[in-house]
């Protein structure tokens, strides 16, 4: 198994470790904590250093995730996922066996497609992303980078997300839909037409 950097000990990195586990493809080494973070270890794996220490880290183990979640804002994840880039580190997306990943869709660099998750056939999703436990992804949607996709929520065919945009859980956007970019889509909303940017939306549109 390829060595593996985990960028972020929270609630999120937990789950990333459970898909990481069960994929069986990367052997984690340990942690990478906000300087000043937390310490513990997570799931049994160590925090080994900050994100001060990246560059150094990533000369012996190439590979890295950002495990930050998002939900208010992707700042933190954008600026995790930059920094790696610059570093030149390896950003493997990480699939779930547990999910279905149509071998006619495009998985971005960096992005992680949880345990129950469905992306159907000519789906796009983008760099850095999080398609959570038991989201849909239908057929030719496009999920810009930087985006999340709740647990359970439904991204029907052809739904266009711009980058950095939020979708809660169980929410519903209705085929064809455009959504902007760094919008905010509440938790069991339904979307029946276009958000424009920087839009939060909660309820029914």
């Amino acid at each position: 198994m390829k060595p593996l950097l985990l960028v972020g000990g929270g609630g999120h990195a937990r789950a990333c470790i459970d898909v990481i586990e069960a994929e069986g493809n990367f052997e984690i080494q340990g942690i990478v904590e906000r300087i000043g973070g937390e310490q513990a270890p997570v799931l049994g794996y160590p925090v080994i250093g900050s994100d001060a220490d990246l560059a150094q880290l990533l000369s012996i183990t190439p590979s890295a995730l950002v495990t930050v979640g998002q939900i208010k804002s992707p700042t933190a994840r954008v600026a995790l996922y930059d920094l790696l880039v610059e570093l030149g580190a390896r950003l493997p997306s990480i699939i779930s066996p547990a999910s279905f990943v149509s071998k006619h869709s495009t998985i971005g660099e960096g992005a992680i497609i949880m345990h129950g998750a469905i992306i159907n056939a000519l789906a796009s999703v983008g760099r850095n992303c999080i398609v959570n436990s038991q989201a849909l992804v239908e057929h030719d949607a496009v999920l810009g980078d930087h985006c999340h996709i709740s647990t359970g929520a439904k991204v029907n065919g052809g739904v266009n997300i711009g980058s950095s945009t939020f979708i809660g859980s169980g929410a519903i956007l209705r085929e064809g839909v455009n959504i902007g970019a760094n919008c905010v889509v509440g938790a069991g909303a339904t979307v029946l037409h276009d958000l424009p940017a920087r839009t939060q939306f909660v309820g029914l549109l």
